[in-house]
Order: structure tokens, then sequence, then C-alpha cells
């Protein structure tokens, strides 16, 4: 693999893991939310082409890590608590917690069913409600998930899942003004509802008004000061503002508030990236990839610096639990390609990139990755000049989507010069294959020449020997016989007694 040419990766934060990354190394974050998240929803718009800034390419190849700033949408995770209040039997309790252990390992038809069934039994569950909601979202029914969002808030007005992730949906779906307007409405009949203050505070930032979404989250904390959510939202607009540091100290008191809370350690791990504290963001996003092993965002941020580190086996590890939690994660099928292909495993990387092709198809950066996947690798069986010349083709369709790395025009140089040495070597191949079959050829005349004059010196065995004189019998013998050499000798012999 070259160690000039580096894959490019994606970092999706939680509440807003948007990605557009750009082929360059350790690029900065964009200066506004692009819109690419891990959910599933079908309306999801697509990232703006290029939005990251590149920095110096680094020295060494493999994967590097794409940054992105913290938006509102995220995958939805399934809340393990609290349990369902006041079960009607104990078996209620039980069927909940096995559905979420079975949804946190990826099962996600086996755990709708659990839900469903424990919903038919106890209707009343507004966390079940929620909790389904989340699994349907994941396999891209939005509609439906909207449904038992607002059937948990039918059941608990309140509920703080409930009002984040429909709020989320809301954002992601592009009707973040629409949920804006219902929760300011309710918000006149509750104005001390931290968690619809913070949701509020939520759809405000997605739609990049940031000086009011701080003013909601503000306000949310001072109905609740120690409101987690509130402090994340609120981290959120100063990353945004790129007042760095104020978002670290807002996420350590969080973190110090709860320290079990993933997406705390997450959103941290993406401000420590902003400061040039990578070790720290790499431990940040480890721990939040533990704390909840189906937050698909954190695995994906966790996956991507194992890319860029080149430990490429266990950045796989991540990025594949990533894409089980969210199958329809861009930004995780994105990264988990380029680990493929620091494995060198052609076949895979290729299917993950067409996957994300699939997901957003005016995503530029994925025609990038595979120009550079047939550049670099040599797959078993392709054709070398059909392999630069495919990765001349999407080179094209990178710069037809909006691509303008710089460096294409250069790769695409050495994609040409990749086929004009084939054809050279070819060519070479042909000539010598052709003056060995001319050489063969005058080989086996002269050959056939040697034979047949052998053919013609030597006698031919149907020829009779040649004729010897005989005595005629009708004449005297001598009287004295002839002397008659001994077989072999050439000499007469004589007797010496």
């Amino acid at each position: 693999m070259s160690a000039s040419r580096l894959l490019t990766a994606c970092l999706a934060l939680l509440l807003g893991g948007a990605c557009a990354s750009t082929p360059k190394p350790a690029p900065t974050p964009p200066p506004a939310e692009s819109a690419a998240t891990s959910t599933p929803a079908p309306t999801e718009s697509a990232p703006t082409p290029g939005a990251a800034r590149p920095s110096e390419p680094a020295t060494s190849g493999g994967a590097q890590v794409v940054k992105t700033v913290p938006a509102p949408s995220a995958t939805p995770s399934v809340e393990p608590s609290p349990a369902p209040p006041r079960p009607q039997a104990t078996g209620a309790r039980g069927d909940f917690e096995r559905a979420v252990e079975i949804a946190r390992r990826g099962e996600l038809e086996a755990a709708e069913r659990g839900l469903e069934a424990l919903l038919e039994a106890n209707p009343k569950l507004d966390y079940a409600w929620t909790n389904l909601g989340v699994l349907r979202e994941r396999k891209g029914k939005p509609e439906e998930a909207e449904r038992a969002y607002r059937k948990a808030l039918e059941l608990k007005p309140e509920q703080e899942s409930a009002w984040d992730f429909l709020t989320r949906l809301y954002c992601r779906t592009g009707r973040a003004s629409r949920i804006e307007a219902e929760l300011r409405q309710k918000l006149e009949a509750k104005a001390d509802s931290a968690s619809m203050r913070t949701s509020l505070a939520l759809a405000l930032l997605h739609q990049q008004k940031l000086e009011s979404a701080a003013t909601e989250a503000k306000r949310a904390l001072k109905v609740e000061e120690r409101y987690v959510k509130a402090m994340q939202v609120l981290a959120q607009v100063y990353y945004r503002e790129k007042k760095f540091e104020l978002a670290r100290m807002v996420l350590e008191n969080a973190r110090a508030i709860d320290t079990q809370d993933a997406a705390t350690h997450n959103a941290l791990g993406l401000v420590q990236l902003a400061l040039k504290a990578r070790p720290l963001a790499l431990e940040s996003f480890k721990q939040a990839a533990q704390l909840r092993p189906d937050f698909a965002e954190a695995r994906n941020n966790f996956g991507a610096m194992l890319n860029e580190a080149q430990d490429y086996p266990a950045a796989i590890t991540e990025l594949e639990a990533a894409v089980r939690s969210a199958p329809d994660f861009a930004s995780a099928r994105l990264n988990l390609g380029n680990a493929y292909r620091g494995t060198g495993d052609f076949v895979r990387a290729k299917d993950e990139y067409g996957q994300v092709i699939k997901l957003q198809p005016q995503l530029a950066d994925t025609y990038f990755n595979l120009a550079i996947l047939y550049l670099d690798l040599e797959p078993q069986g392709m054709d070398t000049l059909e392999r630069f010349k495919a990765a001349i083709t999407w080179f094209e369709q990178y710069k037809g989507k909006g691509g303008k790395d710089e460096r294409v025009e250069q790769y695409v140089k050495d994609a040409q010069k990749g086929i004009d040495k084939e054809e050279r070597r070819r060519e070479r191949e042909k000539r010598d294959q052709l003056r060995k079959a001319q050489k063969a050829e005058e080989d086996r005349k002269k050959a056939e020449e040697e034979a047949k004059q052998a053919q013609q010196a030597a006698p031919s065995p149907s020829e009779p020997a040649t004729a010897t004189a005989t005595p005629d019998k009708t004449s005297t013998p001598p009287s004295t016989p002839s002397a008659t050499p001994t077989p072999g000798s050439g000499k007469l012999t004589s007797d010496d007694k």
C-alpha cells in the first residue's frame, strides 16, 4: 500500500454524528453542521461534500480521522433504565430488561418482537413504548417510531427520553422548526420542564440558532442545575462557536455529575480532539463505547481513531459493532471500508463503499476512497489495465460529485502512468513471446533438416547386402588354402609351435 495515499475516515458525534469527510489527513471540523447521521431515517439530508477543511498531510499511510461538528441528530440508543414503573407482574420487568439486552446485542427483530409482546400485555409501560420507537427508527421506520414516541408521551408527558428522541427524529427528517413550535407551545403550560426546554435547545441548535439554543439550555439548568443533557447541549453550542475550553469545562462538570453517561464521554472526546489532546480523546471514545456497547457514534469515533493509528483489526471490531447497531450509519460504513482497505481486503472494502453509495449517493468522498482502493490494491484475478482504468473512472465521479481534492490530478496521472507501464510491459512480453516462437520454429525446422540428412546418410534396412564372389564348382580348388584373419584382430596369426 502506498504510504503517500491516505484513506478518509469520519468521526461522528452523539447528538449529531455529522460527517462530510474529505480525503485529507487530520482535517479540522467543518464550519457548519452537515446532516449525515447514523440514523436509519430515509429522509435524512445528504452531507455537504468537502465540508471539512484539511490540514497538512501526515507522513505515514493508512486511515486518518475526519472530525465532525456535534449535531443534534444521532442514532437512538435503547434506554436500559428506568425499568417500567409499577409492573403489573414480576415478569414484566424481566421481559423489559431482556428486550433491552437483546437490542443491545444488535438483534433488532427479536427485541422488537419482545417489546411488542410486552406492550400487548402491558400497554401503559411508557419506557417500553420509547424503546420500541428506538428499534423502529433503527430499522428505518421513522413514522412508526414517531407513533411509539408519542404514545410514550401520552402516557408520561414529560418523559425525558421520549422528548429527546422525538426531537432528534424531527431534526433528522427536516422538521426542526415544527418540533420547535410544538415544544414552545407545550412550555407555555409547563415552563419548568427541564426535559422539554432541553429538547427545544436541541431543535434550535440544529437550526444553527446558537444564541437561542444556549439561552434555552441555561434556562433548563436554572430549573435543574445538575441536568446533564442540558449541559451536553450547551457544550455543543460552545463547540460550534469554537469556544473549546468552555465546552470542555461544561462536559467535565457533566462527567463529574454522572460518570456513567456515555454521551458525555463521547462529546468530550470530540472537544479534546479540537484541543489536540488526542490521547485523551481516544480514551474518552473508548470509555463511551465500553459504557454503552450499542452506542454507534462512540464506537465509530473510537474505530476512526484506531484507523488513524493503523490498528486496523481493532478498528474493524469497533466499526462492525457500530454498523450492527445502526445499519444505515453511512459514516461508520465509510470508516469500516477504510479499515478493510488498511488490511488489504479489497472485496470487503469495496462492498462497504458500495453500501455508503446506496445510503448517500452524493457523498463525494466515497468515490475518492474507491478510486484509491483500485489505485493501491491489487486484487487477485483483476486485470491490471482494468484496475487502473476503474481508478480513473472513480476519480472522475468524485469530481462530478463536487470533490475538489487537489491531489486527484496527480493520482490520475499515477493511474495513467500505471496504464502506460502495463501496456509497455505487455508489448515487451508480446515481442518476447514472438521471438521465442520464431526461435522455436527455427529450431524445429533445423532439427527436422538434420534428422532428414541423417536418415539419408544411413543405409536402408530394406536394401540387399553387397554380393560376394563364390567359387565355381566346376573349377579345381587351389592346392594350398589362403590365410584367413582372426575376427577383430586385423592381423594374420601364425603357428609358433
